[in-house]
């Protein structure tokens, strides 16, 4: 048994505990929240600092670990897609070398479960022996090919076959983007993850020609295909945003995440949590600023009652996978956002987005949801530079 203390315990289902204490048993389990001065004739273990859950890292792609540093920053979401593609190739054992570092990396970051896409089986290996959850999101694509859904899903429905989850672990087909997946590959994942209690993740409006595809069927899309030597002729542009024709092809009964949402309105969060109680967000802030040079607008998300979650990304789009980090960049750039709503985005909502708050997100009895001590920290002043995590548990 441990009782570990610091000067503030955030519990992040109920309100934070000056000179709390939590109590865990040699599991990890939370057994109870109590304060110093009931275990006054007691050995603690005492902290400068703030105690919070562990993180929760919705959004990130592992097996790009390899492509740290070979994508400049700043080029836009479809230049930068260009330079994935090309370039991601790499010999297996620097690929396997890559993903057992940054997996260990983000667990000494206080990470405890991780929201992960994969388009191939590089990453299962490692995932059987993690320290950490992972829910893997089997991605497909066939860039609104439709005539090609069924080749398309039944080649990456083989990658999805090949990963068996260890204890705690997820996984679900899912689409890409709204504007890589026709009609007909939609409906054949929707099938395939059909009476199942899943999370299905998907891109949405990261950059300016994604909703201009959408909204008028032109823009740099129409050349992105073209330079891949595929026709977009056959699309109609539907005349709304890029969420709305995503609306119209997911399933509502299934948790949904909406990953980056640069551009997401106020209207478009609206309309989403109108068509879905399920609907979680995810943003990765620091992937925004390395591609687009911009972030999402937090107010909308905030007025709207949204349900955000903290994402990482790739090193191929950031220059680490740290929750934390993410954290501070929002702070950094829209401060507005209550220090202890960013602690729950990064933790609790995270849990519910991939369905494992019944284990973690919260420092509630009976969950193993780990222990991480946050210094350099102050909640009225929010996180800063020197902020850093440790994890206790």
């Amino acid at each position: 048994m441990r009782k570990i203390t610091a000067d503030w315990v955030h519990p992040i289902d109920q309100a934070p505990i000056q000179e709390g204490v939590v109590i865990i048993d040699d599991d990890g389990r939370i057994q109870a929240l109590s304060t110093r001065q009931a275990h006054a004739e007691e050995e603690l273990e005492v902290y400068e600092g703030h105690l919070v859950p562990g993180f929760v890292n919705t959004h990130c792609h592992l097996e790009l670990s390899h492509m740290k540093g070979r994508v400049d920053t700043g080029t836009g979401l479809i230049p930068f897609i260009t330079n994935v593609v090309q370039q991601r190739g790499a010999q297996p054992e620097e690929i396997q070398a890559a993903i057992a570092e940054v997996d260990q990396a983000m667990y000494e970051a206080g990470i405890v479960a991780v929201g992960d896409i994969s388009n191939v089986p590089d990453t299962f290996a490692q995932k059987q022996k993690s320290p950490m959850q992972y829910y893997t999101f089997v991605e497909m694509f066939d860039f609104l090919q439709g005539q090609k859904a069924a080749e398309e899903f039944d080649k990456y429905h083989s990658v999805y076959e090949q990963l068996a989850p260890k204890a705690g672990d997820q996984k679900s087909c899912v689409p890409h983007a709204p504007y890589t997946v026709s009609p007909a590959l939609f409906s054949l994942i929707n099938h395939t993850n059909e009476g199942e209690a899943r999370t299905i993740s998907i891109h949405n409006q990261e950059t300016p020609p994604e909703n201009q595809l959408f909204l008028k069927g032109t823009g740099d899309f129409i050349d992105f295909y073209e330079g891949f030597g595929m026709s977009l002729d056959h699309f109609q542009a539907p005349h709304q945003t890029a969420i709305h024709y995503a609306l119209q092809h997911l399933d509502p009964q299934q948790r949904t995440l909406f990953v980056h949402n640069t551009l997401t309105t106020a209207e478009d969060i609206q309309a989403a949590q109108q068509w879905s109680d399920q609907v979680y967000w995810a943003t990765c802030p620091n992937a925004n600023l390395y591609i687009e040079n911009r972030l999402p607008n937090y107010k909308a998300f905030l007025d709207t009652e949204a349900r955000m979650t903290i994402g990482t990304d790739s090193l191929t789009s950031n220059w680490q996978l740290s929750v934390l980090e993410e954290l501070k960049t929002i702070a950094c750039y829209q401060s507005y956002v209550p220090t202890e709503t960013l602690l729950r985005w990064a933790t609790l909502n995270g849990a519910e987005a991939l369905g494992m708050a019944e284990q973690l997100g919260s420092f509630t009895i009976g969950k193993a949801c780990g222990v991480n001590l946050l210094q350099h920290f102050e909640v009225a002043q929010g996180f800063v530079a020197e902020t850093t995590v440790q994890r206790l548990v």
